[in-house]
């Protein structure tokens, strides 16, 4: 198994990843004020393959280990988490290249600046027809859609109509099937909807079809499971990763927000006190709170993903232990990341609630960050149920 750092390719990654981050952070009010990624900050990440990274090898993608992936896109979120949202979702739906059949793959990632967004819950509605299928539907929170390629649409596909006078035939498992279909941007409606308090930036609007005809080789599943002989990149739980790919950005943001603090504490005072920020022992305790906090987080994450990753890479499917320590580590992540960029805030003091502050930004993107529902709050019901025994439905765990 490859380890962090054991090639210079890993290396150019945390590289670009850092040169991203820090065009991010220069661009963060462009992008809030714009509600999407500025053109310059797209054609960094896109030329430097940050929103690709899991393309698989037959395409000629990168194919990189999930560790490294996911710590360039929290590098990004550290200098503006919008910006780390689009590089994790992105990053994301390349992992689809490998469930996709071969002609649909290279249809939808041949261009070797093609990108792809992606929101897998059924909010579509297909039907059978000969060579693939008719969808319509609406789907809200599709980030990064403004600067993607293709849309990984989920939808029902609905059971081919039985014959006259044959009667249902249970055993043929003829029943509505969860599918995800690859979509071009160009063929969706991209409706205005994302005006919300954070992560403004990722320009998460809706999107919707009408009866729209979508290929056979565009369509496939993501519950099923990988593709037979399928390398340990796409063997590593998907559904996993995608959790993990939100607990990234907020833990990248978390860091940015101890960045801001520690760089407003140096200068600020206090009215009456000649005392700055950082030389206030409220301030000095609450940073090493924050930072014992967010390296603890941070630390269960990395831990949890080397685990699953040598577990798809040996020969056993990835353990219902292994996948449920993946998703406790991202919900806890994301949540404990918004608790730090909380206490960041109020440290802050009066300097951060102004809509200039980069502060107040930080703390409205975690909390929005936190509403996502890989990582919400039911998500603990669910993995409790499995620890203490109880019987619960796993196919998306």
């Amino acid at each position: 198994m490859q380890t962090l750092d054991a090639t210079e390719e890993f290396a150019e990654l945390d590289g670009a990843a850092e040169r991203a981050s820090a065009l991010a952070r220069s661009l963060a009010e462009q992008t809030e004020q714009a509600r999407s990624l500025p053109p310059e900050l797209v054609e960094e990440l896109r030329g430097a393959g940050l929103l690709r990274p899991a393309l698989s090898a037959a395409l000629g993608g990168r194919q990189l280990p999930p560790a490294v992936i996911l710590r360039a896109a929290e590098t990004v979120a550290r200098g503006d988490a919008s910006a780390g949202w689009c590089v994790s979702i992105n990053a994301t739906s390349s992992l689809l290249s490998a469930y996709l059949p071969e002609k649909g793959a290279a249809e939808v990632f041949g261009d070797p600046r093609s990108v792809a967004a992606g929101v897998w819950a059924p909010r579509g509605v297909a039907r059978p027809v000969d060579g693939g299928v008719v969808v319509s539907g609406q789907w809200p929170f599709c980030s990064a859609i403004s600067h993607s390629d293709w849309m990984f649409a989920g939808c029902v596909v609905a059971a081919p109509p039985r014959e006259p006078d044959r009667e249902p035939d249970r055993a043929s498992g003829a029943a509505p099937t969860l599918r995800v279909l690859a979509i071009p941007t160009t063929e969706l409606n991209i409706l205005d909807t994302w005006r919300t308090s954070g992560l403004r930036g990722t320009g998460s609007h809706d999107s919707v079809a009408s009866d729209l005809f979508v290929p056979e080789h565009r369509i496939l599943s993501v519950l099923d499971g990988p593709p037979a002989g399928a390398d340990p990149l796409y063997r590593f739980p998907v559904f996993g990763f995608f959790a993990l790919s939100i607990a990234v950005a907020a833990l990248g943001n978390a860091r940015g927000a101890i960045d801001e603090l520690i760089e407003l504490a140096g200068g600020k005072r206090t009215l009456g006190s000649s005392r700055t920020l950082a030389q206030r022992s409220q301030v000095q305790a609450g940073v090493a709170a924050a930072e014992a906090s967010l390296r603890a987080a941070r630390l269960l994450v990395y831990t949890a993903v080397d685990e699953a990753w040598h577990a798809a890479s040996g020969p056993e499917p990835v353990s219902e232990h292994a996948r449920v320590a993946l998703r406790l580590a991202a919900t806890h992540a994301t949540r404990t990341a918004a608790e730090v960029v909380a206490s960041m805030y109020d440290l802050g003091g009066g300097s951060a609630i102004y809509e200039s502050s980069p502060l107040q930004r930080r703390f409205r993107d975690a909390h929005t960050a936190t509403a996502h529902f890989q990582v919400n709050p039911a998500t603990y019901e669910l993995l409790g149920r499995l620890l203490l025994g109880l019987p619960a439905r796993t196919e998306q765990l």
